[in-house]
This record gives structure tokens, sequence and C-alpha cells, in this order.
């Protein structure tokens, strides 16, 4: 059976789609948002928070680590990178949860039997499974395996995509898949390129035929005061959501650092530091300035 990095699954979610559902956090992702607030879903391979501030001191992983990565002395403990496979031995016994292994391979059945658990709440909540990250699709050959088992059990399914990837895989997985939550990082080519590091053509492309071919979706827009919440942006949504027959509705998702302080557990730089939540003025500003021009019902997510 094939495998995927899966580095959550979150029991209970209510913000991934319609009533109750268990969303599936899957790593790898072939954009690089600059306000990504997931950075531990970037790379596919497993990873390592590391957060000092919770060290009891206890040698566990100055003992347990084959490339002797840590130290810790008079109180302080470094953990040096440089010679880390990422093999997650240090974060066995680590108690106190100063280091986390990021990512664990999973097969299709087994991540099934998890979702699964809940199907009660599912069905009394018309919820289901969602598939998030990171990107989904990077796990492609997974989730062929997945989704047919899934569907065959009465799930509903929802899927989170950049919309990064080949049109016939996700052609291919259409007859599975109930709601795209179909994100929109920027709606000019060249914003998105600077934004994410690939331009948004071949986005907008997927989005034109999944809405051709009868697929249900939600745009999904994350907005970043003084990044991507220009009038021009804020308009553009309107008009993609205006011109595409299946799109139910349109959420938006203002900026949080939660990404910042998980860059720092991963020892890597956040590309963009911006400390404070979208305030709530700009939250209103965003929602009527795009409701004003469209239709489909705009909400916060």
């Amino acid at each position: 059976m094939k495998t995927a990095t899966v580095f959550d699954l979150e029991k209970f979610a209510v913000h991934d789609g319609p009533g109750i559902r268990t969303t599936v956090f899957f790593k790898g992702c072939p954009l690089h948002c600059l306000w990504c607030h997931n950075p531990e879903s970037q790379r596919r391979e497993k990873e390592i928070f590391f957060s000092p501030e919770k060290c009891i001191g206890c040698h566990w992983c100055v003992q347990a680590c084959p490339n002797h990565c840590h130290q810790i002395d008079g109180g302080m403990h470094r953990f040096d990178r440089t010679n880390c496979t990422r093999c997650g031995t240090c974060t066995e016994k680590c108690y106190a949860g100063a280091l986390e292994l990021v990512g664990r391979e999973m097969t299709a059945g087994e991540v099934l039997r998890e979702v699964l658990k809940d199907k009660l709440f599912y069905d009394n909540s018309s919820g289901g499974m969602t598939l998030s990250g990171g990107e989904p699709m990077v796990h492609f050959d997974f989730l062929r395996e997945l989704l047919p088992e899934a569907k065959r059990a009465g799930l509903h399914i929802c899927m989170e995509t950049c919309g990064y990837a080949p049109w016939e895989q996700y052609r291919a997985l259409l007859p599975c898949l109930d709601l795209f939550l179909y994100d929109i990082k920027a709606t000019d080519p060249e914003k998105h390129r600077r934004f994410t590091g690939v331009t948004n053509e071949r986005i907008l492309e997927n989005l034109e035929k999944i809405d051709e071919a009868g697929g249900s979706i939600i745009l999904r827009c994350p907005l970043i005061p003084g990044v991507n919440d220009d009038d021009e942006h804020l308009l553009g949504i309107a008009a993609l959501a205006e011109s595409r027959k299946n799109v139910r509705e349109i959420h938006l998702e203002p900026y949080h650092p939660l990404g910042v302080g998980k860059c720092a557990r991963l020892g890597i730089q956040t590309p963009l530091e911006i400390h404070e939540f979208a305030p709530e003025s700009a939250i209103e500003r965003w929602l009527s300035r795009i409701q004003a021009h469209t239709g489909v019902p705009v909400r916060r997510s």
C-alpha cells in the first residue's frame, strides 16, 4: 500500500467544511507562501519542533541522539541541527514536549480507520473528512487509494487545495470529492509569484475546469494586511466568484501569526515576520468590499 506523510489528524474540526469533520494534514507543498501558518507542512520529510523553554533538563535527548545534536550546559539546551537526520529518536521520551517529531508515515487504511472512529458524529452533523496540508495533491497516488475506500464507507469528502497540480490528477479524483476548498492567494499573476513562488495561471485554469466539470467550490482567501489586501485583489476575488457557476461561498481567512512561532520551533527564518493578528476594522472592510461586488455569500472563516 502507498503511504503519505501526515503531520496531524484534527478531530472535531468545524472550520474545514460542513458539519463535524476530521481534517487530515499532509506534509509537502509546491507553494511557499510568505505568510504560511503551517510551515511544518512545506517539506515532505519529517521534521522536529524544538521548544527550549519546555526543557526540564532530563538529558534523555543528549544520550539518545545518534549524531550528538543536543547539549545541555548550565541549564541551557542547545540543538544543533547541522547533523540532524530527523530520525526522531530524541523525541521518543521527551515527556515535557520540548522535542516533537512532526510527521508520520501512514497507509490509506490507517488514515481511514482513524477517521471512521468518529463516523457517528459526521452522520449526525452532515460532516465528514477533509484533506488539507500542505497540499494533499502532492500525495496523488496515495489519494487514489484512500478516496474510493472513503467513499465506499459513506464519507463526505472535502479537499483544501492550492490548485497547483496537473489537471489530469484533479479529474481522476473528481468523482470522489464532494467539495473543493480552493485557495486563492492573489489574483494578479506576478504578485502571486512574489508571494508564493509560482504564478497562478495553472491554479486559475484548474479552477475553471473543476467548475466546468460540476465540482462544488468554496473559495478560501487568506488576507494579510498590507500584503495582499489591496482593492485590486478584493475586487478580483469577487469577479472570480461571479465568473464561476459552482462557487458556493467565499471564505476569508484573516492573517494570524501562528506561523512565526512555528518557524522558530523548526529552526528556520520566517519570511514574513508580522506578529499582530489582522485588525477587526480591516476584516470588516474586506467583507463589505467583496460582498458589494458579488452575489456569492462572503463570510469570515
